[in-house]
């Protein structure tokens, strides 16, 4: 099959804003908030991904502001002491980061998120370098694809290799990203092949499959 699915690669953000692990409290969070981002890669050597910090990492720090005169008592209350006396990105960060590839799958990356409960996953090479940043946002880019590339693709790599003499022709149709076949086949077994593989199409919502088979020995 000549089509391949969409990668992290495709959809990351490469650009990304970062801070060393010697960034100061405040510098974290003035880049936190010119670029309306709620996570920051923490790079060490220029460009090596060693932990994230969110804003979930500062809140100690503004619990403790927002205790009054007992802030030293408060902050001796918090489930992260240290994380009240903080000051820069790298004691401030979660560690290690949870990263990806850009050759993952957006699959992957989606599961990573969901598991471990984050929005936004660095992307780095085999060594560890930052490479961009992927979010649930771009996550969510494949389903803006055209409903014809759609359709092109699933009539090319899946209707035309499994079912290339169908006793009836097989049509293709994809509304708002739901795939429709139908038309009759020889070889019923591979209709729930062709069924699983139109549903791992980049895009793809749903499949509403209507093909039938007449077996052919």
């Amino acid at each position: 099959m000549t089509g391949s699915p969409h990668v992290v690669g495709d959809v990351m953000t490469r650009a990304v804003v970062a801070v060393g692990r010697d960034a100061p409290f405040k510098d974290v969070v003035d880049r936190m908030d010119r670029w309306n981002v709620s996570t920051l890669p923490v790079l060490e050597g220029g460009s090596r991904v060693v932990g994230v910090v969110s804003e979930a990492d500062l809140l100690p720090k503004e619990e403790v502001r927002q205790g009054g005169p007992d802030r030293y008592g408060r902050a001796r209350r918090l489930s992260d002491p240290a994380g009240a006396d903080a000051v820069t990105a790298g004691e401030l960060m979660s560690s290690p980061a949870i990263t990806v590839h850009a050759g993952s799958s957006l699959a992957r990356a989606a599961r990573i998120m969901a598991q471990r409960k984050v929005k936004r996953l660095p992307v780095v090479d085999d060594e560890g370098m930052l490479e961009g940043i992927v979010s649930r946002a771009d996550l969510l880019k494949a389903f803006l694809r055209p409903d014809n590339d759609i359709a092109d693709e699933v009539r090319r790599d899946i209707v035309d290799i499994l079912f290339p003499a169908p006793v009836e022709p097989v049509h293709v149709m994809v509304t708002e990203g739901v795939v429709t076949l139908t038309g009759k086949v020889q070889d019923s077994p591979l209709i729930p092949v062709a069924l699983r593989l139109a549903h791992a199409v980049e895009g793809v919502v749903d499949v509403d499959c209507h093909l039938s088979g007449t077996d052919v020995t």
